[in-house]
């Protein structure tokens, strides 16, 4: 029988609604007053990282970071429509519809992400300032959407691979966790409190659940042998090694070493193209087998 489109689009509905919240709560935040640190100009933003200008209807466009703007636009769109393909695809199973919300929150976190910590990042962080601002109600959107995500692959995780109090907890878990770390934020933006609207914020809150879905998924595929635990239990750990990889290259300092040779290569880039290869896993392998553990 052809699933019916109505579920789909009541998702999306509440997700526009949520977003669109979300926007006029962070848009009434302080964190505007965080200068870029170390302080940068309008001028020196466009001296250390790559751009292309263009006209578009009249008006002068400046594209930052171009590679890594493809990348991560790239990472958003894929990440998107394969939770839209779990939402659409649930059969009843909720750990599908989970695995569909996190995705979908992810790829609209990556785009938001993109188009303010790369593609548009002069015009929303310099264009008619003094000096650069640190971040943007873009990046407040997208820590929370990223951080949502996270949580909404435990719930899915609760489904798959849990059930009594250990569901119970897990489903605890993630419903706190969102609810508290969207406070934090919501005062960090408003306060400001620097910490609390940074990515190392969000990698604390986050590595705890991605810990514990490990535990779980490990546990299971050790005590049963599950196709479905190992291709999770995969999932996790090549999530790990990307954020590694991530951290490893941030600290090799080789972004400013090939920039000086008029070569941009990132540590987001390295970050954008491992999650690719994450999503690209956890539609082959996890999708053709996920389902909720009776």
């Amino acid at each position: 029988m052809k699933p019916s489109s109505a579920p789909f689009i009541k998702y999306f509905t509440y997700l526009g609604l949520l977003c669109a919240g979300l926007f006029l709560l962070s848009a009434c935040g302080r964190f505007d007053t965080i200068p870029y640190d170390p302080s940068t100009s309008p001028t020196a933003w466009l001296t250390i990282q790559p751009f292309v200008e263009f006209k578009l209807a009249g008006q002068n466009i400046i594209l930052m970071q171009p590679s890594t703007t493809a990348f991560v636009y790239l990472l958003g769109l894929l990440t998107a429509g394969l939770g839209c393909y779990f939402l659409f695809r649930q059969n009843g199973q909720r750990a599908r519809l989970w695995w569909g919300v996190a995705l979908v929150l992810w790829g609209l976190g990556a785009l938001l992400a993109g188009t303010s910590y790369e593609a548009f990042s002069y015009a929303i962080k310099c264009a008619g300032r003094e000096t650069c601002i640190w971040t943007s109600w873009w990046e407040i959107l997208y820590l929370i959407a990223t951080v949502w995500s996270f949580d909404a692959m435990i719930l899915a995780v609760a489904y798959s691979s849990a059930n009594g109090w250990l569901r119970r907890i897990l489903v605890l878990y993630a419903l706190l966790n969102g609810l508290i770390y969207f406070g934090f934020v919501m005062a960090g933006a408003f306060l400001p409190v620097k910490y609390w609207i940074s990515f190392d914020m969000l990698i604390v809150v986050s590595t705890p659940g991605i810990l514990l879905s490990l535990l779980v998924n490990g546990w299971r595929w050790f005590k049963t042998r599950d196709s479905l635990e190992l291709a999770l239990l995969g999932t996790w750990l090549w999530l790990g090694i990307t954020i590694a990889a991530y951290f490893l290259y941030y600290l090799s300092g080789l972004t400013g070493v090939l920039w000086a040779r008029g070569f941009w290569f990132s540590e987001n880039d390295v970050l954008h193209i491992f999650l690719i290869a994450w999503m690209i896993y956890i539609g082959w392998t996890v999708g053709p087998l996920l389902k909720d553990y009776s």
